[in-house]
């Protein structure tokens, strides 16, 4: 397979949270007088969104609108015993959409419905099929001044609030009380993305992935990021958008001039230039 890269497309964003964000640290180690389950933070003690999430996040998503939910195009990334435990998509198809952007794993790999049959199946090797992931995820760090003087009056902690919540018994109606911390709705994050755009084996990608990783942004918008979205955490967009487009010939000279190929607002408005 012959891969060439023929140039960068890098996302700069914000990312608003419109309700209250949490992503949890995935310490269950609770301290005396300490919060349940308490939100990932910083070397600095500041909350940020892991490129991991965002981009776990945007993969699940897309997995689900390009058809990709099915026993036979689910591979056991994680197995408990003789039970799959969680599953992804991937594939050795070389226009797979989603494979394309957000990457293939080298080895072998057993699907769904291969494992439900046999836990003990060796699997298919993909490897022909894997060429370096296009898409580049940062974690995207707090834009301080976006919790505001005024925010902080009504905070529990120095950058984040306590939400507190009851599990109820439905025969006894006792209540189990658990306290979240979350980022506060109107917290902004400072984001960028990298699309690389390859040519393989003669093929350019064109805008390609550049346009799927776009609906994966409007996915995203629509559904929640972190923990308890269906409890009313995690609606985010996208702001302040621009994207600028480097040649593989612009790293040889200064590209500090290079003009955005699209700047808006907010996604809805965002319009492509074609590079």
């Amino acid at each position: 397979m012959d891969v060439i890269l023929k140039g960068k497309y890098i996302i700069r964003c914000k990312i608003k949270a419109v309700t209250g964000l949490h992503i949890g640290e995935g310490n269950n180690s609770i301290e005396i007088g300490g919060i349940d389950n308490a939100v990932v933070k910083d070397a600095e003690g500041k909350p940020y969104i892991p490129g991991s999430s965002l981009k776990g996040k945007m993969r699940s998503l897309m997995e689900f609108a390009e058809g990709k939910v099915k026993d036979e195009l689910m591979v056991v990334a994680v197995k408990k015993g003789d039970k799959p435990e969680i599953c992804i998509h991937m594939c050795d198809d070389k226009e797979c959409p989603v494979c394309g952007l957000f990457g293939r794993n080298h080895g072998k790999h057993v699907t769904k419905k291969e494992f439900l049959k046999d836990p003990n199946a060796e699997g298919r090797d993909f490897s022909d099929a894997v060429i370096p992931t296009r898409l580049i995820v940062r974690d995207a760090k707090l834009i301080d001044s976006s919790i505001t003087d005024e925010m902080k009056e009504n905070l529990d902690l120095e950058w984040t609030e306590v939400k507190f919540e009851n599990s109820i018994d439905r025969i006894t109606s006792r209540a189990t009380p658990r306290q979240s911390e979350r980022v506060p709705a109107g917290a902004e994050f400072s984001a960028e993305f990298v699309v690389n755009r390859y040519e393989v084996d003669g093929n350019d990608d064109g805008q390609r992935y550049l346009n799927k990783f776009i609906k994966a942004m409007k996915l995203l918008e629509d559904d929640y990021l972190g923990g308890h979205g269906s409890r009313g955490n995690g609606k985010v967009k996208f702001a302040n958008i621009e994207i600028v487009y480097k040649d593989s010939s612009d790293y040889e000279k200064d590209s500090s001039d290079l003009k955005p190929i699209a700047t808006a607002p907010s996604l809805d408005q965002l319009k492509l230039a074609t590079k």
